[in-house]
């Protein structure tokens, strides 16, 4: 597990404890069915990024998953962490894009430039207040203390969702989100740890995997080749060609040519001809201009074939949250 970062908050006399600058965040364990029963509790599975609120004084900072500064990229994030009821603290949530029908849109956040998105900061959980270290409490004492902090300030609250876990599970679904999180009652906050009292399940079929090509055309990307690591060795998922708009096209090329080599980065390629199109021959092979395997992208699809691959991919956008020695096929439960 990664050290966890601490600095002195010195801008308050007598402060008594060490505020992290950085902690990797607790995970949620992927499975196939929620747990059910009254010791847990339900909340919507965000498809934004994870990052920690991190609030001192008047000075405001946002950090990935991975300890990147994102700070300067929410200016509305940091106007309303500043108005939160706490001199100090540290939030665990989610940045998320709300399209214009109101729903959360991964690919929104991806051009939060525009005006069709608003990016708001959604917490779930309070790791430290003032001079209190509040990771080893019970959770719902933890989200009682967060609600309060919150107030008007514009930070949003990751609400309960009430009812049973088959009933959370149809009204998600109905409402086209991504998944559902369930989290045990009265457990404590384990820093990058899956310990199993925080579970997920992914109701949309989507999930990062690694770029490692790319089909050139023009000054553009026409498709991209994406895989995910088994075994120590990058295997082959899709050539995934929709999802892109001309800029995004653009944007790809000039980024991946950055990353461009020589040697295909796949163990499994070529793999001849595709049913749904997704393979990529020995002539095709010829077209495509390998990466190293650094860019993370997250696809959405519809199902695995028979043969591993994935069919009708959709590209939603880069993960710079994710490592990309970290992504493995994900379970066919969905």
């Amino acid at each position: 597990m990664r050290a966890v970062k601490c600095v002195t908050i010195c801008s308050v006399p007598h402060a008594r404890a060490l505020i992290p600058a950085f902690i990797e965040p607790m995970a949620a364990r992927a499975v196939a069915h929620l747990p059910e029963g009254a010791d847990w509790l339900y909340e919507l599975k965000l498809d934004g990024y994870r990052a920690l609120l991190r609030k001192s004084g008047a000075q405001i900072r946002i950090l990935s998953r991975k300890d990147y500064d994102l700070t300067a990229s929410y200016p509305s994030v940091v106007a309303a962490a500043l108005r939160l009821r706490a001199e100090r603290l540290l939030i665990d949530g989610e940045i998320v894009a709300i399209d214009a029908s109101g729903r959360p849109s991964f690919q929104a956040l991806q051009h939060r430039s525009g005006r069709s998105a608003h990016i708001v900061y959604y917490a779930f959980d309070l790791l430290y207040l003032d001079d209190r270290d509040l990771m080893q409490r019970p959770l719902e004492q933890r989200r009682a203390e967060l609600a309060r902090v919150l107030g008007e300030s514009g930070i949003l609250m990751s609400q309960e969702l009430p009812g049973s876990a088959r009933r959370v599970i149809a009204a998600v679904q109905a409402a086209q989100l991504e998944g559902v999180v369930a989290k045990r009652r009265g457990s404590v906050y384990a820093p990058g740890e899956r310990s199993g009292a925080w579970v997920k399940l992914k109701l949309d079929r989507q999930q990062e995997f690694v770029i490692g090509g790319y089909r050139p055309a023009g000054s553009g990307v026409d498709a991209l080749l994406v895989g995910y690591y088994e075994g120590g060795q990058l295997r082959f998922a899709a050539k995934v060609r929709a999802g892109f708009t001309p800029y995004l096209r653009a944007e790809l090329f000039k980024r991946l040519q950055r990353l461009q080599q020589p040697q295909c980065p796949f163990s499994d390629l070529p793999t001849g001809r595709s049913r749904w199109g997704g393979g990529v021959t020995a002539e095709e092979m010829q077209e495509m201009r390998w990466v190293a395997p650094s860019a993370v992208a997250q696809v959405r699809f519809v199902e695995w074939t028979a043969e591993g691959r994935l069919r009708h991919a959709s590209y939603l956008g880069l993960r710079s949250d994710k490592d990309p020695g970290e992504v493995v096929r994900e379970g066919s439960a969905l």
